[in-house]
């Protein structure tokens, strides 16, 4: 059973930053593609960011310009950085790995990490 391990949620005032990061087993990072996901309470989870093998990122409208997804290989981690955070932005983040995140079939989920954003 494949475990990605998530930390760094937190609480945080609105303007504040916090770092989300992922790991998983080496043998199967470097060759999938990661994203991060959110579901705030009475919605559907959504994608935030994604990025590829290759590096390349895609990131949701309502967090553009705000957010920022990377990748270590190295380390086996995957990043979340936000920035300028918003009440709105309070969530349950989730990390993903799979072939392609936004298909639901297959592929991995973290534990989940709660972030607050207070007003």
């Amino acid at each position: 059973q494949v475990q990605l391990v998530e930390s760094g949620g937190g609480l945080v005032q609105a303007g504040g930053s916090l770092r989300l990061s992922c790991s998983a087993p080496g043998t199967i990072f470097s060759i999938n593609e990661l994203g991060w996901f959110r579901q705030s309470l009475g919605k559907g989870r959504e994608l935030v960011a994604s990025i590829s093998v290759g590096a390349n990122t895609n990131y949701a409208d309502s967090v553009k310009g705000r957010v920022t997804i990377s990748r270590d290989n190295d380390k086996n981690t995957v990043y979340l950085q936000m920035n300028s955070l918003k009440p709105e932005d309070t969530a349950i983040y989730y990390c993903r790995l799979a072939t392609t995140v936004t298909s639901l079939k297959g592929g991995y989920w973290g534990q989940g990490s709660q972030v607050t954003v207070s007003s």
